[in-house]
Formats: C-alpha cells, sequence, structure tokens
C-alpha cells in the first residue's frame, strides 16, 4: 500500500508541508510553475534550498505582493484575527471572499473541495476561540491569501501523490507564549488546539508556536491515522524547512513507501434508487469519484412492487464516511444508506514514468501472493492514439518498444 508517513517532531505550517511534499516529486520546480500559473491575485510561489542544523531541505514562501505575508503581519505566524468590534487599518476577508477565491482557480473541483473543508476547518476554530459565528470571523487579505496559497498547493499535493495511506506522527506544538493581534497567547493558540483535539500532542523544550492553524488544519484533513511511523519500505524522503531557527532542525520529514501489511479497511456505502434516470446515476456516480470515492458501482436490481431498480455502492475509507453520505444524500433520491467494514486484500503498488518520442507515459506495477501485473495508464494511451492517429493498441505497442 502506497503510505506517507509525516514526521511532525517540530510541529507543522502550511509552507513546512509544501516544501516536505514537493521533495517527494520527480519535478519540484515544474510543480512550482504550476502552482504560478494558477494565478492567485498578487501570489507568487518562490521554492529555495534551506539548511536547518546542517540538513539541506526545501523552503516555499509565499510572496504577496512581493513580500512574504511576516513581513506584513504581526509575529504570531498565521495572522488570522477576528475584527468584528474593532477598526483595522488592514482589508479584511470572511470565508465567502476566500470561497470565491478559490472557486475561481483553474483546478479539479475535489481539489477546492478539500482546500474549503481545510479552510472551514480553520474557521470553525477560530470562531470558537473568539466566541463569534463563523460569518463573522475575517482574515487579514493578506495573511488569507497566504493561508489559501498554502491549503491550495498541499491539496494539489496530495492529489498529485495519492497516497492509500497517510500516517501523522504525534504532533510537537512547543511551548511558552505567542504574540497576536489580541496580545500574547499561551502556545498552543486556541484556535491551534481547538483544531488538535483528539489528535495526539506534546510540548517540549522548545520556546514558540511549532503548529499553526493551517498546518493544524491541514494535517487533521489528510490524516489517515496519527501515531508511530510505520514499517515502511521508503522510496522517497522530503524535508519541508520552517522560516525560524530553533535548536532542533526545524522541518517536517515526508517518507513515502510501500508499507509491508497488504491489507486495509474500507467502507462500503449502499443504497436502493429506483426514482432516478440514467442520467441522474451516472451524475452521482461522477460526484463521488471527484468527492474522492475509492470505487463506485452499479447493479440492476428488482424492487418492490416488481419496479426495476439499481443498487449504488461506494467504496470508501473511513476519514471520507461524512462526505459520501453527504454526496449520496444530495445526488441521489435515497433516504437510507446502509454501511458495511470490509477488509481488503492488495498488491503492492509502483508507478514509473516511460519516455516516448510521443511523450511520457505512466507505467503501473502490482506484486504480491505471488502475482505480479503490468499496466500502463489508458489515459496516457488515449492521448497517443488521438495525437497521432492511431488505434490504442499500436500506441500501446509503441510505448512497450519505448519500455524495453
Amino acid at each position: 500500500m502506497k503510505t506517507l508517513y509525516l514526521d511532525c517532531s517540530m510541529g507543522a505550517s502550511g509552507d513546512m508541508l509544501t516544501g516536505a511534499l514537493l521533495e517527494l516529486l520527480p519535478d519540484p520546480d515544474g510543480f512550482v510553475r504550476t502552482l504560478n500559473a494558477l494565478e492567485l491575485p498578487g501570489v507568487e510561489y518562490v521554492r529555495e534550498p534551506s539548511v536547518k542544523c546542517g540538513i539541506t531541505g526545501t523552503h516555499v514562501s509565499v510572496r504577496v505582493h512581493g513580500q512574504e505575508e511576516h513581513e506584513h503581519a504581526h509575529d504570531h505566524e498565521h495572522s488570522h484575527e477576528h475584527t468584528h468590534d474593532h477598526p483595522h487599518e488592514h482589508t479584511h476577508a470572511g470565508m465567502a471572499d476566500i470561497r470565491q477565491t478559490v472557486e475561481r482557480l483553474p483546478i479539479p473541483q475535489a481539489v477546492k473541495d478539500d482546500a474549503m473543508a481545510v479552510y472551514g476547518e480553520i474557521a470553525e476554530a477560530e470562531s470558537h476561540a473568539h466566541g463569534r459565528p463563523v460569518e463573522e470571523v475575517h482574515f487579514h487579505e493578506v495573511g488569507a491569501l497566504d493561508a489559501v496559497a498554502d491549503v491550495t498547493a498541499v491539496c494539489l499535493l496530495f492529489r498529485e501523490l495519492s497516497p492509500d495511506e497517510v500516517v501523522v506522527s504525534p504532533v510537537h506544538v512547543g511551548c511558552g507564549q505567542v504574540r497576536c493581534a489580541h496580545g500574547i497567547l499561551p502556545v498552543p493558540a486556541p484556535a491551534t488546539a481547538y483544531l488538535l483535539r483528539d489528535v495526539p500532542i506534546y510540548g517540549g523544550e522548545v520556546q514558540g508556536e511549532l503548529c499553526t492553524p493551517t498546518g493544524a488544519a491541514l494535517l487533521r484533513h489528510f490524516a489517515t491515522r496519527f501515531g508511530g511511523m510505520p514499517v515502511l519500505r521508503t522510496s522517497k524522503i522530503g524535508y519541508g524547512m520552517g522560516r525560524k531557527d530553533f535548536p532542533a532542525a526545524n522541518c517536517v520529514r515526508a517518507f513515502l513507501g510501500e508499507t509491508a501489511d497488504r491489507t486495509d479497511v474500507v467502507l462500503e456505502l449502499s443504497c436502493n434508487v429506483d426514482d432516478m434516470t440514467a442520467e441522474e446515476i451516472a451524475f452521482a456516480c461522477e460526484r463521488l469519484f471527484d468527492g474522492g470515492a475509492n470505487e463506485v458501482y452499479t447493479v440492476p436490481i428488482g424492487m418492490k412492487k416488481s419496479r426495476p431498480g439499481t443498487l449504488l455502492r461506494v467504496i470508501c475509507r473511513e476519514p471520507d464516511r461524512e462526505k459520501m453520505l453527504g454526496l449520496l444524500f444530495r445526488h441521489t433520491s435515497t433516504i437510507g444508506v446502509r454501511e458495511s467494514v470490509t477488509r481488503r486484500f492488495v498488491l503492492d503498488r509502483a508507478e514509473r514514468t516511460v519516455p516516448t518520442p510521443y511523450g511520457d507515459a505512466r507505467r503501473k506495477e502490482s506484486s504480491g501472493y505471488g502475482a505480479r501485473k503490468v499496466k500502463y495508464e489508458y489515459d496516457d494511451l488515449r492521448r497517443i492514439a488521438l495525437e497521432h492517429d492511431c488505434t490504442l493498441e499500436e500506441a500501446r505497442n509503441i510505448v512497450e518498444r519505448e519500455d524495453g
């Protein structure tokens, strides 16, 4: 199983997670160019090498109108604040503004949904910390753009890496106090503490805020589980460096590899419908896939009063249960969904890129239980066939020849 393990022994922030995940890609600079092509208003991503305690990694800074966010904001690293009762010289953005910004981005809808879910967690935490409704929570305009940039980058990176499981270590939050717009707060700051509820955290002797609200919300959203490092055949390691210097290396480490355990637990969510058109069912399936379902399929069934109907079944991971239920109830006519918890056996999987004169083609390999399978990505074969007016079989033969 393709597993990503995040070592948060020096906490986490949006830029640290971005840097660590970037280092797992074959072309980090190309991905940064992709991020800058999103054209977030006034935002530029800059990737640069960084050395902490003799370890070299990647620091990703987000420059808003030519300056890094911390140059504008208070000492409190995330610059989120509630502004209902007091004027401020900065322009502020609410959740409606942030949603509008995210919806305009040329990214897949599933990534937009992830980004808004993460930002929704941040807004809820700020709301809880300040005792105000979510709609009255506002953020510095510059700080909001910085956080949207971090959240969008990490969501896109998770989509690019597509791990089957994300395991996160207990999170080091730091200790002492932190200065923010409201004064001096204890570490972890109230919003961060709220986001890390039910998550294993610890303090220590490092003075300062190690985990920001953005980092906490991203970990909470993407973690399959929290715990120690699993038995992992590591293929790549990434170091995402923070801005500040501490006695210990200020970084998030990301380990990507295959876990030895070839079983995992999935949920099967099922419902029966007999009053939906084929187009409506097809659209519902598309939305479920876009939402992150592992598999969606239909089976023709007979229902009461001899009506022909359809069994719609969704296979997903436990953290995605609520999202899948919401999509099922929203896009189908069902008023009830059944759940089964299933353990499945899976082959070890790997993917590599085969360069050809007609462009790259991805090769998927899987093995285990005495079996080995190789398959070229259909979308890549289809592209070659369409661009060069050949059959799918001829495109496959071209790739196989180049693959040796």
